[in-house]
């Protein structure tokens, strides 16, 4: 079996490993990333599209940045539609801040490139990861890399590997707690080569179900529709989509869709998922290793970014021997931010989507909800607040 070491072990090559992969590296601290897909797989993936204050902060200081200010699309706020009006909540003049559009596949792109050229360690299409001795002062990781049998000393293993990764199952089941929702729908949605219906992002409530009209360019639009749990993709032409989309939608913003064949078509089932703690001795939890949101208030690749912000803190200050007060606290300092972008995804879900199960209380509870969210400033403040990102 063939031997390295190294300080810190990420796995998985998504936008958090290799957020915090960058950030340890341009500090002077060894980092090797590990994939369990390949490399041209990684940067396929299709995901979220709006990033907080704070992650923009973070991808600036890894130094990725200069793309996404070129390319990506500054919003002051966003619509919500709901009996054929819409109610513009004022991110900037609610809370001074404003969120960056710019596809998460981009944000790959860009880190990915950022460490072949800054010399940093990443191996793709690795099999059997499994960590070891994580709850001692010398936890090692097995693996397969290119047919060879591997095995990585290191300091500290960061699990980056998302919900179905090797991280959390390494944790006994008694040492973690795990907390889920699973909500009754899922989203339907594509992506195709046709100009966005709005400069902004259009959140739906309809007796129909929910839509969102979301944009990754001038060019490019993304589209959402609720859509059955027991739902295929093939059960939806584009066709329908089109025209299930422009019934939920207030008139003026039907009008301005332009429809255009789809590259792309996934129905993304709806859960809330989070797990505690996020530490286990020298192993830490990041982004969907821990938690999972549903997509409604936009906080999935949000909150993995604020989880490595809390941990890279933490390793900088053990590296730069500024104590491990900050590793000690990981757990419960993403913990609190965690939960918090929790509730409000899933208020935001409860809001703006259709329940198969409510009864008539709950209906009429729902409609005064939204009816009083939607009159009220205060309220409305309280949206863009969460929104934007709280801060870290």
């Amino acid at each position: 079996m063939k031997s390295l070491r190294t300080q810190v072990v990420i796995i998985g090559a998504g936008p958090s490993g290799l957020l915090l992969g960058q950030l340890l590296h341009d500090i002077g601290v060894e980092t090797i990333i590990l994939e369990r897909a390949s490399c041209a797989h990684v940067l396929e993936r299709v995901r979220a599209g709006v990033l907080e204050t704070g992650t923009v902060a973070l991808l600036d200081r890894a130094g990725v940045g200069a793309r996404m200010h070129r390319e990506g699309l500054v919003h002051d706020g966003f619509a919500i539609a709901h009996d054929g009006a819409l109610t513009r909540v004022d991110l900037k003049g609610l809370t001074g801040a404003t969120v960056m559009v710019y596809g998460q596949t981009e944000v790959t792109r860009d880190l990915v490139e950022r460490r072949t050229a800054t010399g940093g360690i990443t191996h793709y299409e690795v099999a059997d990861v499994v960590p070891h001795d994580f709850d001692g002062a010398s936890p090692y990781i097995t693996c397969t890399i290119g047919g060879e049998k591997v095995r990585i000393d290191c300091d500290f293993v960061a699990g980056c590997d998302g919900f179905h990764g090797a991280s959390r199952r390494a944790v006994p089941e008694e040492a973690i707690t795990t907390f889920e929702k699973v909500y009754p729908f899922g989203w339907l949605g594509i992506l195709s080569e046709v100009p966005p219906a709005s400069h902004e992002l259009v959140y739906a409530s309809h007796r129909r179900g929910f839509a969102l009209c979301s944009m990754r360019s001038p060019t490019r639009s993304r589209y959402y529709i609720q859509c059955r749990a027991t739902d295929a993709v093939n059960d939806w032409s584009d066709a329908q989509f089109w025209d299930e989309l422009r019934r939920r939608l207030p008139e003026e913003v039907a009008d301005r869709v332009t429809t255009g064949p789809s590259f792309e078509k996934s129905i993304a089932p709806l859960r809330s998922f989070v797990a505690e703690p996020m530490r286990f001795g020298r192993l830490f939890l990041v982004g969907d290793a821990a938690h999972i949101v549903p997509p409604t208030g936009a906080k999935g690749l949000n909150l993995a970014a604020s989880d490595v912000h809390y941990l890279f803190e933490g390793l900088a200050a053990h590296y730069g021997e500024g104590g491990d007060g900050l590793l000690d606290a990981y757990s419960t300092r993403a913990l609190a931010r965690v939960w918090k972008a929790v509730r409000f995804s899933w208020w935001m879900t409860m809001m703006l989507h259709q329940f198969p199960d409510r009864s008539p209380f709950e209906e009429r509870i729902h409609d005064a909800e939204l009816a009083y969210t939607l009159s009220s400033r205060t309220a409305l403040a309280a949206i863009a607040e969460n929104y934007v990102g709280l801060p870290y």
